[in-house]
């Protein structure tokens, strides 16, 4: 019982990274990474812009310059910030500049948000090498920006695919998403 209590206290103290990415959809993004050995947690929400407290109507709508994005809260012993990077590019169609798939507008522009020098190398190579793979034949246009600040999304998107998996699923499919991953990646 003793061990089992140490046990118990190192991985209730045990810290977790943070990634951020903007890949469309959050509704989209979640599942993608949730499941990801490594992965203890993915939040939607809205970063890169310097509004306060946005709301899902005003970043939708453009009156902010946030985007939809995740945070994935991750295990580096087990998972790296590379490993997720790599993951996020087979998640998006990197060479749109107007959305991602049926959603369209800057909000839905993709990104990754680096938070240190570290992770914007990171991110910056993993782009140059998909770059020179030549899978696409238009150029690699996600940007790759310093956080600025994360804003966790309304209840309502936490989780919707599991809340609401009918939806969820009629909408991902209809999207386009599945498709073009399918196609690009296999």
């Amino acid at each position: 019982m003793v061990a089992m209590d140490k046990k118990h206290k190192v991985d209730k103290e045990h810290k977790l990274n943070k990634a951020y990415f903007a890949g469309g959809c959050f509704w989209c993004m979640e599942p993608a990474f949730a499941n990801l050995e490594g992965v203890k947690n993915v939040l939607p929400g809205y970063c890169g812009g310097d509004e306060l407290n946005p709301s899902y109507e005003d970043v939708t709508y453009g009156k902010t310059e946030h985007r939809e994005a995740i945070e994935v809260q991750y295990d580096a012993v087990i998972v790296s910030y590379s490993h997720l990077v790599e993951h996020f590019w087979k998640q998006i169609d990197p060479t749109d500049n107007g959305g991602q798939f049926a959603d369209r507008g800057k909000s839905y522009n993709t990104a990754i948000f680096y938070q240190n020098d570290e992770e914007k190398k990171i991110a910056e190579a993993s782009k140059r090498k998909l770059e020179k793979s030549k899978k696409f034949d238009k150029p690699i246009v996600t940007e790759i920006i310093p956080l600025k600040k994360f804003w966790k999304a309304e209840s309502f998107h936490q989780q919707f695919y599991k809340k609401n998996p009918t939806h969820y699923k009629a909408y991902e499919a209809g999207s386009g998403r599945v498709q073009f991953k399918k196609k690009v990646w296999g």
